[in-house]
């Protein structure tokens, strides 16, 4: 199928990246779609303080696969620091909007950037027409879809509804989170991973002096990242049995340290997640993935020494639990848990309840209009284990037929279903990369001044 045109939904990582690379690879006209008033940063790279640093070192955070060094100079240039520094993810932000825009100058009509929402997407034999909130529809030959992230779902047993006033903060990025709160206030952070410390960093940079209380069911932090040490040798692809596996991992860090040997994996965790069984998925997704998100998802070292230093002050306690019940008292809401291990449940009185549980996953559950479009047509379904989106080897959605609509593309989070390790910047940009290739239908004619 050769297209002529392509629109992308959403201009965070994943969607400004497959427009740069449509340009590379001189493919079709581009049309990118964005809500939010700044392209080329998503949720991820909009961080609103410099605490908010990459959890990955800037020689891996290369936009570009065919220029692996390409972030790194671009942050020796701005003395920034070097490939082994982990940098602000507002800075990330300006090389993500630095390049989209430089080629949004070289690129002409083949580029449109389009400020608004997309409400629709009809798609037929000749092709989809996107409809925007403001009332224009646009025909294209190929719609990809890399909305990012979709916002967490209400952890159970919460009502938003039931809790006045601005105890509840739906949206851990939201400003306004650390907003009316006094020293003498805790607050609870419903889950303990990268998104809690996020938001533990943003209330103490705003000078919240009260309690944070991080709780989640296991109570697990991300794990920091320390010195480069001796890279693992691994050739042989590892078991997909997810109990062997583990064992496999445990005798592998004897020898060469855990994070070595979760590192090692890298080349081959997506051929272990598409050779998986449904069952084999379900079983790691029950039992092992918050073990493997804290191992796998790291701290940079700065931050691990701030969480650090917030916990042996007595401003940060992380405590393993499951709420039971969320009831409004005063001014504030009365959190009924059970800590882990115990056999009695405990009442904490809190101010403000902040959803940091992560992404969801469940399309069912979405409210994101395009993908309500798609699937109530019958265009897009969940994946099995409902991570997100279904999607075929090629990144092509499949809908509720079992088949992959050729004209139809999901990038990014939103694939980790098919994909699982389509979260972080290295495997983002080989998945874009490849989709860009497929869209134009041609080799790469070069990236001159990128």
């Amino acid at each position: 199928m050769i297209y002529k045109s392509v629109a992308i939904v959403g201009a965070g990582f994943s969607g400004s990246l497959l427009a740069i690379n449509i340009l590379r690879h001189a493919g079709p006209q581009a049309t990118l779609i964005e809500r939010r008033p700044v392209f080329g940063r998503g949720t991820a790279y909009s961080a609103p303080h410099p605490s908010h640093l990459l959890n990955v070192r800037a020689g891996n955070m290369s936009a570009l696969s065919d220029r692996p060094a390409h972030f790194a100079e671009w942050c020796t240039a701005r003395g920034l620091g070097d490939g082994g520094s982990f940098v602000q993810r507002q800075q990330y932000g300006e090389y993500l909007g630095e390049l989209l825009e430089r080629s949004s100058a070289r690129a002409g009509d083949r580029l449109v950037l389009v400020r608004d929402e997309a409400i629709s997407a009809t798609v037929s034999d000749d092709g989809v027409i996107v409809g925007l909130a403001d009332g224009r529809s646009l025909p294209v030959d190929a719609l990809v879809v890399a909305v990012g992230n979709l916002p967490p779902h209400a952890p159970p047993g919460l009502d938003p509804d039931a809790l006045p006033g601005d105890i509840y903060a739906p949206d851990p990025w939201d400003p306004a989170t650390v907003d009316g709160l006094t020293a003498d206030d805790t607050v609870m952070l419903i889950g303990t991973g990268l998104t809690m410390v996020d938001v533990a960093l943003s209330l103490d940079a705003a000078g919240f002096r009260g309690k944070i209380v991080a709780l989640s069911r296991r109570g697990l932090l991300p794990r920091p990242h320390v010195p480069p040490g001796p890279a693992g040798d691994r050739n042989e692809k590892p078991t997909t049995v997810a109990s062997a596996l583990l064992a496999e991992i445990r005798e592998r860090a004897g020898d060469i340290g855990w994070r070595a040997a979760v590192d090692e994996l890298r080349p081959f965790t997506q051929g272990l997640w598409l050779s998986a069984s449904e069952d084999e998925r379900a079983r790691f997704l029950r039992h092992l993935r918050p073990w493997w998100d804290v191992h796998r998802h790291r701290l940079a070292p700065a931050v691990a020494a701030k969480i650090d230093a917030m916990v042996a002050r007595g401003q940060l306690s992380i405590v393993g639990g499951k709420p039971s019940a969320y009831v409004p008292e005063g001014t504030g809401v009365a959190v009924t848990y059970r800590p882990r291990g115990a056999d009695a449940e405990t009442t904490l009185h809190v101010r403000r309840i902040v959803n940091c549980t992560g992404p969801q996953g469940d399309l069912a559950r979405s409210s994101e209009p395009v993908l309500r479009s798609l699937i109530e047509a019958g265009h897009a379904r969940a994946d099995p284990a409902r991570l997100g989106l279904d999607v075929d080897s090629q990144s092509r959605l499949i809908g509720a037929n079992g088949e992959a609509h050729p004209r139809l593309f999901g990038l990014g989070p939103m694939t980790r279903g098919a994909f699982w390790e389509i979260v972080a910047v290295p495997d983002i940009r080989t998945q874009v990369w490849t989709v860009a290739r497929r869209l134009a239908q041609a080799h790469w004619v070069g990236g001159e001044g990128l």
